[in-house]
């Protein structure tokens, strides 16, 4: 189990009536943004994955497309 990094204070600009309904609400924005930040960071590295394995991805479906699975004989349903 990885240790979570350590917090680190910046400074972020917003805008005023986005702050003034978030604190009236109670949210959390540190943990608003994280949870965004992470969320978005993941999608980033699902879409450079996607594109740096499009190739392989393509032959692989190709190959089925020609030939089949091994298991298409195998199959009871």
């Amino acid at each position: 189990m990885t240790k979570p990094a350590k917090k680190q204070a910046t400074n972020l600009s917003i805008r005023s009536d986005l702050l003034r309904q978030a604190k009236a609400r109670n949210i959390n924005l540190s943990r608003t943004l994280e949870d965004s930040l992470e969320s978005l960071l993941k999608e980033q590295d699902r879409q450079a994955w996607l594109e740096q394995n499009r190739d392989a991805m393509d032959a692989a479906n190709r190959f089925v497309a020609e030939k089949g699975l091994w298991s298409d004989g195998l199959r009871q349903f």
